[in-house]
């Protein structure tokens, strides 16, 4: 027979993986891979494009990242800058622009991830591969209920 969830005993262990990467500063370690200046909401925005696949709309981006469009649009104007997005014209409405990563962009998020990914891999590379699937499926629906419960409340 199967125990139920215990809380009390996942909160500690969630607070204790916030503090394994607040403290190991992963995103701080992987931004050094990136080999470009960046904020960590530039970043955000770099890796939301290059994990969508294909060029986004403003609204998308933010949606993705859970913020407003305003917020994401502040960034996207020191991104241009630097040469790490552009806007396109959307081929669906002319009158629309997304926004896509150069080749610039392109490669600093991808040098991130292979970075920040690498440490995870290493992390559960002793792991089987069910145990390593588990995991992903079990945090994908943690992380989407809570959301849901707590959009609810």
């Amino acid at each position: 027979m199967s125990e139920a969830l215990d809380p009390a005993a996942l909160l500690p262990r969630l607070m204790q993986l916030g503090t394994v990467l607040n403290r190991s500063q992963l995103v701080e370690r992987g931004m050094e891979h990136v080999g470009i200046p960046l904020d960590r909401p530039g970043l955000t925005v770099l890796i939301t494009l290059r994990m969508a696949g294909q060029p986004l709309r403003v609204g998308e981006i933010a949606a993705r990242m859970q913020v407003v469009g305003p917020h994401v649009t502040r960034h996207l104007h020191d991104l241009e800058r630097a040469d790490l997005v552009r806007r396109v014209v959307d081929p669906d409405d002319q009158r629309a622009r997304l926004v896509e990563l150069t080749d610039t962009g392109e490669a600093a998020a991808g040098r991130y991830l292979e970075a920040v990914l690498g440490w995870f891999t290493g992390a559960v590379a002793d792991w089987s591969e069910e145990d390593q699937r588990t995991l992903g499926r079990l945090l994908s629906r943690f992380v989407d209920d809570l959301q849901a419960h707590l959009s609810r409340e």
